[in-house]
């Protein structure tokens, strides 16, 4: 349900839903749905086992169902919700970008990173987005649709098997950590991102079993979904896109901006740092000659300091015919010193991807 306050988004005209998937259904859910196909209710958790635990979609695999059973259960439950259209490799193999037809044609994108200590995914939420952020690739193309819950979960699905397979360099190796900041605005297509989150952490056979504080889910601040998201319980991690911290460029660089304002966002953040007992991280695309002068890091250290927070400072990747490009090194390294000169954590982001077309919305818009 829309939170007052909260912005929408109409649903394309003629635009069809994705087809209903185990991933988007709870545990009791499943086994209803099952009965409907008149099986056994235990099937579903037969399916369950098979999809987030085996990382099994494929009917022949599953052996402990009737074959007789396994088409119909597969076309109810289990339909294909994308394809791969193509990866796109960098950094030895270490970081893989996917780009996905979903069923109707729609182009997403995810990555896949490996590290010496964790391997990270990235993950869309949308296809398209409405945010209208003028120095992002997936802003500019605009908002297509909502995904599913199931077209979230199967990217990481997807991914899980691959590092399973040893499909990446470097052998067999487990997801530790997923970040919501592929293409789309997550708090915007709320409940079903909330709903992925619940798949990825349920244990398993009824989820992935993966670690609430290995889950990062980005925001640009739309403030009534962060409050309703600080509500959930969650263990994840908030990160905010802020990019400014003066309402006048950041009314610019981050549309939404002209709604709820800077402080309203951070006082927001706080809440939830407060109730989920997690760390903020500020996420920060520093532009040349644009967000990136001493007195904002200044102000920025300001409004961050004797706070549980850590800004992510991310060297600006252009996009194709952008005007703006990444800062200059000694004003990033000025810009980091302001903030450390303030007590503020800092670090600036791994640049990595840029020979892939890295940037989120650049793979898809160069398929189209």
């Amino acid at each position: 349900m829309p939170v007052p306050g909260e912005l929408t988004f109409a649903v394309p005209r003629g635009a069809k839903k994705p087809p209903r998937h185990l991933a988007d259904l709870s545990p009791a859910e499943r086994k209803e749905a099952v009965a409907e196909l008149g099986e056994k209710p235990f099937r579903a958790k037969q399916l369950s086992q098979h999809y987030f635990a085996r990382y099994a979609d494929d009917p022949a695999a599953w052996t402990d169902i009737p074959a007789a059973s396994r088409g119909k259960l597969a076309e109810g439950l289990l339909p294909e919700l994308m394809t791969v259209v193509r990866h796109a490799s960098c950094d030895d193999g270490d970081t893989r970008k996917t780009l996905w037809r979903l069923f109707d044609g729609t182009l997403v994108e995810s990555v896949l990173m490996r590290y010496p200590d964790r391997v990270t995914m990235c993950i869309s939420s949308q296809a398209g987005c409405g945010m209208n952020c003028p120095f992002c690739a997936t802003g500019q193309a605009g908002l297509d649709r909502n995904l599913s819950t199931a077209e979230i979960v199967h990217q990481i699905v997807a991914g899980m098997r691959s590092l399973r397979d040893g499909e990446v360099p470097g052998g067999a190796a487990r997801l530790s950590n997923i970040v919501f900041m592929g293409m789309g605005e997550p708090l915007a297509n709320y409940n079903r991102v909330v709903g992925a989150i619940r798949r990825l952490t349920d244990p398993e056979p009824d989820g992935l079993g993966l670690s609430q504080r290995g889950i990062t889910v980005s925001t640009v601040g739309l403030v009534p979904a962060m409050n309703r998201f600080a509500d959930e319980g969650f263990k994840c991690r908030l990160a905010v896109s802020l990019h400014a911290p003066d309402d006048e460029l950041r009314d610019t660089l981050v549309p939404v901006n002209t709604r709820w304002k800077v402080r309203e966002v951070l006082d927001a953040a706080w809440r939830y740092a407060d109730l989920s007992g997690r760390r903020i991280s500020i996420e920060y695309a520093l532009i040349r000659d644009i967000n990136d002068q001493a007195w904002r890091a200044d102000r920025l250290g300001r409004l961050l300091k004797n706070h549980r927070v850590h800004v992510n400072l991310i060297p600006l990747n252009p996009t194709p015919g952008s005007r703006w490009t990444a800062s200059r090194p000694q004003d990033e390294r000025a810009f980091v010193a302001a903030l450390e000169a303030h007590g503020v954590p800092v670090t600036v982001r791994d640049t990595r991807g840029q020979e892939i077309d890295g940037a989120c919305g650049q793979l898809a818009a160069s398929e189209r």
